[in-house]
């Protein structure tokens, strides 16, 4: 019975040392999750505040947008007010064809398309007939112009207010530009969060995965442990119960030594240490 109960308790030592073994690692592996966990919410955190910084940038400049495109289409308006007056006046006079403006930029076109294409003969004498064309279209405009100066100053303070646009046009570009940039940035910001929110989700499964399995070994080695302190009760009062027999039966047996050395005395023999020490152990002297 002794050696079966022992038996038991080495077997269970065995296995609560194999689930106090498992639990140290699955919670080491569990606290390392939990600090992986919590640096990739962390990360989550800053990119949804870098974010957010950067929507209130972007609205900030969408609001520049927003004035610039005014002033632009408020400008334009007055500008077209202008060339609307211009064109009635011309029709008046019978001014019609294109702008000067427009004569000038075409004729500018195709000089540097002279200057800088390579061109066969045809085609370079077909180039310099349409340039000389519009050269004389361009001077005949410009007398007509020069000899009504209303149309004239229409077309100069049209043409004044459409730079002005246009200005407001090239800074509502910028403003636009900007605010893109910033709405680019601020998606790319929100779709990491995005990810590293499903990376510190999948961290965090595992943990409580980890953390489940170890509490499962701590419950193991916890039993295992109860069982060893019960077994350990039982083998000591087997053991005890054991010595006990053992010494009554020592001591049945010097009673009797002791029993038959007295009775010698008794009949006169002499006794040797050995047989007093005997006596005095049995408590007959």
């Amino acid at each position: 019975m002794l050696k079966e109960l022992q038996k038991k308790r080495s077997d269970l030592k065995e296995i609560s040392e194999e689930a106090k073994e498992k639990r140290n690692t699955l919670n080491a592996e569990a606290s390392s999750l939990a600090a992986k966990r919590n640096d990739l919410n962390k990360k989550t955190k800053d990119l949804i505040n870098e974010a957010q910084e950067l929507k209130v940038l972007r609205d900030e400049i969408n609001e520049k947008v927003s004035e610039f495109k005014n002033k632009r289409d408020e400008t334009n308006a007055r500008a077209n007010d202008l060339f609307s007056k211009a064109d009635s006046i011309r029709k008046q006079n019978n001014l019609g064809g294109p702008s000067i403006k427009a004569l000038r930029k075409d004729i500018d076109r195709l000089e540097f398309a002279q200057q800088t294409e390579v061109l066969s003969t045809t085609k370079e004498r077909e180039l310099v007939g349409k340039i000389t064309q519009l050269q004389k279209q361009y001077q005949v405009k410009k007398v007509q112009l020069e000899s009504n100066l209303e149309l004239k100053n229409i077309l100069d303070e049209a043409q004044k207010i459409r730079d002005e646009a246009s200005v407001f046009h090239n800074e509502l570009a910028e403003y636009a530009r900007q605010a893109q940039e910033y709405h680019e940035k601020m998606i790319a910001a929100f779709k990491e969060a995005d990810r590293t929110r499903a990376e510190s989700d999948i961290a965090h499964r595992e943990f409580v995965k980890a953390q489940e399995a170890a509490d499962e070994q701590h419950k193991a080695f916890i039993n295992a442990q109860k069982e060893i302190r019960d077994l350990d009760k039982e083998i000591f009062k087997l053991k005890r119960k054991d010595k006990d027999g053992k010494s009554r039966i020592i001591k049945s047996e010097l009673q009797k030594d002791a029993k038959s050395i007295f009775e010698k005395f008794k009949g006169g023999a002499k006794l040797t240490t050995e047989d007093l020490m005997t006596l005095q152990r049995s408590g007959l002297v």
